[in-house]
């Protein structure tokens, strides 16, 4: 069960297939893709580790029945590959309609000399908000899982290349910590998700559409370590072209104790995790048990 918890996942193929893919959406309208995708490479894959998880999300806790659930299902790996795709898109340098709501919220904090901690999560398209999201004063410095193909780790070097953002990639040796306090300390921004276990296996059980489920303590510790405001961040894809930012603010009482502290941080992230993911059911991409 630990094991099933902590899944990561990486992007599939190689390195080869991975800069065909770039050359040919430099060319081709990213739809064309899509269509293909739909047909021929989610159909034989849905059915490999993690489509039972998400059919039983969809049946479970959105209530489907079960032809419903499976079509959901199938149109959530279909979202899933649109996903990877538009992610290939942008590195071969195409660009994608961004529609930001609460931009006030993420310009207002840029501009105050401490740093902040956003908290992402594995629903829509969060590594699009990497290449959109940029601040002038400071650098955003993304948590990424160091498991990633390298050459997709290539391609996001370039792509942060362009803006002063960075990535701090996870390591067994735990010095992502020590780069996270640095970064922090330099009163700059770090990016972190938060609703898988990573690093130290303190969890925090939360009610999640309707079940507990476990979220991971450390997140939320590196903000309140320090006393630092937070946001929490989505990217939902709502057409072929277009996709919608959202920025919330996570608000706790500072003057509060620790354990306060963490309680209501952790509750303003959850609330606003269910409240996208009953927005946009189908882009909800843990496949993995995520409930106790």
């Amino acid at each position: 069960m630990a094991k099933s918890k902590t899944w990561q996942g990486v992007t599939f193929g190689n390195g080869w297939m991975h800069q065909r893919l770039i050359g040919m959406l430099k060319y081709l309208d990213p739809r064309l893709l899509y269509a293909f995708a739909n047909v021929f490479v989610v159909p034989p894959s849905m059915f490999r580790e993690g489509y039972g998880h998400i059919y039983r999300y969809f049946r479970e806790r959105h209530g489907l029945g079960r032809w419903s659930a499976f079509w959901h299902t199938y149109r959530n790996h279909c979202l899933f590959a649109q996903a990877v795709i538009d992610k290939f898109a942008m590195y071969a340098g195409r660009r994608f309609s961004i529609e930001v709501e609460g931009r006030e919220h993420f310009t207002r904090l840029a501009a105050k000399p401490e740093g902040f901690v956003i908290l992402s999560s594995h629903v829509g398209n969060y590594e699009i908000a990497g290449y959109s999201l940029v601040s002038d004063q400071k650098p955003i410095n993304a948590l990424v899982f160091l498991g990633e193909k390298a050459s997709v780790m290539q391609n996001r070097d370039k792509m942060f290349e362009q803006t002063h953002n960075r990535m701090i990639p996870v390591s067994q040796d735990m010095s992502h910590l020590f780069a996270i306090d640095s970064a922090l300390g330099r009163g700059e921004i770090v990016s972190i998700p938060a609703d898988r276990i990573w690093g130290s296996p303190k969890s925090v059980t939360q009610t999640f559409l309707g079940r507990p489920a476990e979220f991971p303590l450390g997140p939320f510790r590196v903000a309140l370590s320090r006393g630092l405001d937070v946001l929490t961040i989505h990217v939902m894809k709502v057409s072929a072209r277009s996709y919608r930012l959202y920025i919330v603010p996570l608000a706790y009482d500072k003057e509060a104790p620790k354990r306060e502290q963490t309680e209501q941080l952790v509750s303003g992230y959850v609330a606003e995790l269910q409240r996208r993911v009953c927005e946009y059911p189908e882009q909800w991409y843990n496949y993995f048990d995520f409930w106790i």
